[in-house]
């Protein structure tokens, strides 16, 4: 048996006989040490992540701009709890619940027109994400953007809160929903960045961790957006970051 293989010690600054299990993971000709029972770390390679509720929060712009929607096609506002779960899904999704299929189109131009003009400053990048962001640059790893929004808002939004300098590139849908579908969306992203490398897919709804198992991507879900634990257990998440300044341990 390798000597290295498995080894405790006690660890100092912690109390007397506390007693930690370490095992090593080879990294070329280095070992690097990690506490047993935590997720073995990702080799640097390609981590995609979701934009609303997993680097920002944009509760504000998206729900101000459904509502804006409904209010010129003349329809009802839904509930809070509603709206709090609109925050993930497609629009294209969304639309025909809360008017209907030949209405879908109409509703979602009149979204984007408030969204385009003011909806997308109603946004606010999460508590310590750009550290996280430039954490995970720093570890060799390559960042990519993936989300339902199109491309071209979402791009916008990663520019303006500085987030921009981190990201390769950032992939979305186009303006007529084609690539809205997480699962379609990353194997269109995988096939522009091919190569023999891990791949994760990090983000707060089912439809993130859905399109990383299609994708053979290694799925981590954010329970601070708006996705709830469970949603994101029951997707696959093999980890969950409660907090931002989780993901590094998680992935490093």
């Amino acid at each position: 048996m390798n000597p290295l293989s498995s080894f405790a010690f006690i660890v100092l600054g912690t109390p007397l006989g506390n007693v930690v299990h370490y095992s090593p993971i080879s990294r070329g000709r280095k070992y690097v040490f990690l506490r047993a029972g935590c997720y073995p770390p990702v080799m640097a390679g390609h981590i995609y992540l979701d934009l609303d509720g997993t680097l920002t929060d944009p509760y504000e712009g998206i729900t101000r701009c459904i509502l804006y929607a409904l209010d010129e096609l003349g329809f009802p506002h839904p509930s809070n709890e509603y709206l709090y779960g609109c925050i993930g899904p497609p629009l294209y999704d969304t639309f025909p619940e809360l008017v209907g299929e030949d209405l879908t189109t109409k509703a979602i131009d009149l979204y984007r027109e408030r969204f385009v003009e003011v909806g997308w400053k109603e946004n606010a990048p999460y508590d310590g994400i750009l550290g996280v962001l430039e954490t995970l640059v720093g570890a060799g790893h390559r960042l990519f953007v993936a989300t339902s929004k199109p491309h071209v808002h979402a791009r916008t939004i990663v520019d303006h809160f500085g987030m921009g300098r981190f990201i390769d590139h950032v992939y979305g849908c186009e303006l007529n929903g084609t690539r809205s579908n997480k699962v379609d969306l990353l194997e269109f992203a995988i096939n522009e960045n091919p190569g023999d490398m891990q791949r994760t897919m990090i983000g707060d709804r089912k439809h993130d961790l859905i399109g990383a198992i299609a994708n053979n991507m290694r799925p981590v879900g954010v329970s601070y957006g708006y996705g709830s634990v469970a949603e994101l257990e029951q997707a696959g998440a093999q980890a969950i970051a409660t907090t931002p300044a989780e993901l590094p341990e998680i992935l490093l």
